[in-house]
């Protein structure tokens, strides 16, 4: 009798531990699985949440349209600190829990992926913004014409009226780089189509934070008559919104607008009348479609433009007077069509260097 009530209470203990496990696994990212479930699509995020209006968001929205609309398990994972390791890990628990081919979104993955593609040659990845230093068959890197959508929002802020403008960037990476350059060869596009003279600011902040420096210059640039700042990189757009809803706030009408970058953040301040944007869910989905189909474009950089839809400027929360819808799907069929051509030659990272030949526009540098 003593060795049958053994027995039950060690298999009751068993049982125990193995709800244990079943629990924890279930509770993971705040997600119902347990451990038999696989994932066949992941996402390991970078820093911020699924929800923050930017890569993470932009990117797993392509994922779930994609998984969704074929029926295939996806899941993302977070990693518990912004370093190589913890994202290597993060992705190789991904691997683990099935993950044929995982999506890393932002240039923090550059080394993880560098790693994790020879570690794991029969796992594909999809890399945004960024590219190793060897990309080998199984990694997709995604690059943007960033010069494009900045282009896209600097003509479409002048079309409606402004001629005093700013750029307020992150760190001066290529991506911010281009993003600036091509907004200001929009501004002085519309400028010139309207025989106006444009004014524009211009500063790289060194990093991309939102800081009461940053925010301090922008609030001097609409107190000098700047009507619309550029916020570029990372939560460096928030300083513009600070400073440009302060301003609003003192005149009591809307004179200090913002664009935004990335996605469209027209929900992070009333302030911001259009983004310059990544379409990053459409690379996604195709990046996924072609993994599927057996036309995988892994060991080269895949650009997404504005001839395969990759990049463009928010148009549906768009808060522009005059500039309309039309007007905009005119604008983006003429770049498609290579009615403007836009420098982009990032390796001259002075703008008041590289953009001197401009017509109707004047760029004051700020250090």
């Amino acid at each position: 009798m003593k060795k049958l009530l053994s027995s039950v209470l060690a298999l009751v203990m068993v049982l125990s531990l193995v709800a244990c496990g079943q629990k924890q696994a279930a509770t993971a990212n705040g997600e119902k699985t347990s451990n038999k479930d696989a994932f066949e699509l992941a996402l390991v995020t970078d820093l911020g949440t699924i929800d923050d209006k930017s890569f993470n968001q932009g990117a797993w929205e392509g994922l779930v349209k994609y998984a969704t609309e074929k029926g295939i398990s996806h899941k993302y994972y977070q990693p518990q600190a912004a370093e190589t390791n913890a994202y290597l890990e993060t992705i190789e628990l991904a691997i683990e829990g099935g993950a044929k081919l995982v999506v890393c979104p932002g240039f923090l993955f550059e080394e993880p992926v560098q790693l994790a593609q020879d570690k794991y040659p029969d796992v594909h990845f999809i890399l945004l913004d960024a590219v190793p230093k060897e990309i080998k068959p199984n990694t997709m890197p995604i690059l943007y014409q960033e010069d494009e959508a900045g282009f896209l929002a600097g003509y479409a802020a002048v079309k409606d009226g402004n001629t005093k403008l700013g750029f307020l960037g992150g760190v001066s990476v290529p991506a911010v780089v281009r993003f600036g350059f091509g907004y200001i060869q929009g501004i002085d596009a519309a400028a010139k189509e309207l025989g106006k003279e444009c004014e524009v600011v211009y500063n790289y902040t060194g990093q991309f934070a939102a800081t009461p420096e940053a925010q301090a210059l922008a609030s001097s640039w609409y107190n000098a008559g700047t009507e619309v700042v550029f916020g570029c990189g990372g939560a460096v757009g928030n300083s513009a919104m600070s400073a440009a809803e302060g301003k609003n706030q003192q005149e009591g009408k809307f004179v200090a607008k913002v664009i935004g970058v990335d996605v469209d953040q027209y929900s992070e301040s009333d302030t911001v009348i259009t983004s310059a944007i990544k379409l990053l869910s459409n690379s996604v989905y195709d990046g996924i479609t072609m993994f599927y189909d057996g036309n995988f474009p892994g060991g080269k950089v895949t650009t997404f433009n504005v001839k395969n839809n990759g990049v463009g400027a928010a148009m549906d929360h768009a808060k522009f007077e005059t500039f309309s819808k039309v007007d905009y799907e005119t604008l983006y069929n003429d770049l498609k069509s290579g009615k403007y051509t836009i420098f982009n030659d990032v390796a001259e990272y002075d703008p008041t260097k590289a953009l001197t030949n401009l017509s109707n526009t004047k760029v004051t540098f700020i250090e």
